[in-house]
């Protein structure tokens, strides 16, 4: 087996774009279909969330990005004061997300670590001045007195970063009829994780975490659910750029094979600047996005709204074989 720059030992279907002069082709895809291609007719449950329908069987839901936490990368998403972040908002649904995610905490390691009362501050007038126009809010955080206040100004959807504090969460989206993204996380919360523990089948294993937890959440009268592998999430030895996106290409080519939960999946493009560089930095979340949603993606958040949803546009315009001539 390969070892990782940490000496983590990580299986061959992740290590191998690394180690071996391979490339991703159709021979990639038919491979995986001839294994798990059962599970690609296994719908997942449609619901609605604050009043609205979401048809993730039969269009790819895109998600908006709104950071409120300077310390965030993609600069593009950060909003310094309540009015570019309304703004922004409205922006980003015009560009055509479905929805908007907003946090007042980066994931990034070295950020700044926002407290209870700070992050209410900063979420709670965006939110309340968001859903008062009817657009769909998720409040990303762990800490469950946020997501209450989040909620309570009108957030529906709790991306839910941390389980420490799960079953309390759980209770607020039963009591206010919301949804919850219930991500994969290797530690107490985003902003705890160490190394990335690599299963021989990364996605087989995380089909079981999210079995878990789900049952939590049904067992708690909690139906409204979305699975999310957290490629987000900065583990140290991810930090290898050549590493970390080889894991994400194959979450994204896997992601079909999470039908069988029954629930839609939602995956983060990522931004690759190793690859893409400076100067193309903003090409790589519309590349990324088509592998996410070939992948079997039903709900992709992204910070390139205006190019990612023409991107979904394109996939949309396709009906099958050209007429013959």
């Amino acid at each position: 087996m390969a070892e990782a720059k940490c000496g983590q030992t990580l299986p061959a279907t992740v290590r191998n774009a690394s180690k071996l002069s391979a490339m991703l082709d159709l021979k990639t895809l038919r491979s995986l279909l001839q294994e798990y291609g059962a599970a690609l007719d296994a719908p997942v449950r449609e619901f609605d969330i604050g009043g609205r329908p979401f048809a993730f069987n039969r269009r790819k839901t895109l998600m908006g990005v709104i950071n409120l936490s300077t310390d965030s990368w993609y600069r593009e998403s950060v909003c310094r004061t309540e009015g570019e972040a309304i703004q922004r908002g409205l922006e980003l649904v015009q560009q055509g997300a479905d929805w908007v995610d907003i946090g007042a905490e980066s994931t990034l390691p070295g950020a700044e670590r926002v407290g209870t009362a700070g992050q209410i501050d900063r979420l709670v007038p965006v939110i309340r001045a968001l859903a008062s126009r009817g657009i769909p809010c998720s409040v990303e955080s762990y800490d469950p007195a946020v997501i209450e206040a989040a909620a309570l100004a009108g957030a529906r959807i709790f991306n839910l970063t941390g389980f420490a504090a799960e079953e309390r969460v759980l209770r607020l989206a039963a009591r206010f009829d919301a949804a919850v993204v219930l991500c994969y996380v290797q530690g107490e919360h985003v902003r705890q994780v160490g190394n990335f523990e690599f299963a021989d089948d990364v996605t087989e294993e995380q089909e079981r975490y999210f079995r878990e937890h789900v049952a939590r959440a049904n067992a708690l009268g909690v139906q409204r659910l979305i699975v999310d592998p957290g490629l987000g999430f900065y583990y140290r030895n991810l930090e290898d750029g050549a590493l970390r996106v080889n894991y994400q290409i194959h979450t994204f080519l896997n992601a079909f094979r999470w039908n069988r939960l029954g629930y839609p999946v939602l995956n983060i493009l990522p931004h690759a600047p190793e690859i893409f560089g400076p100067e193309h930095r903003r090409a790589a979340e519309p590349f990324f996005a088509v592998l996410a949603m070939l992948g079997g993606t039903h709900i992709v958040r992204t910070h390139e709204m205006a190019v990612v949803a023409k991107v979904r546009a394109v996939l949309d315009a396709y009906v099958g074989r050209p007429p013959a001539m």
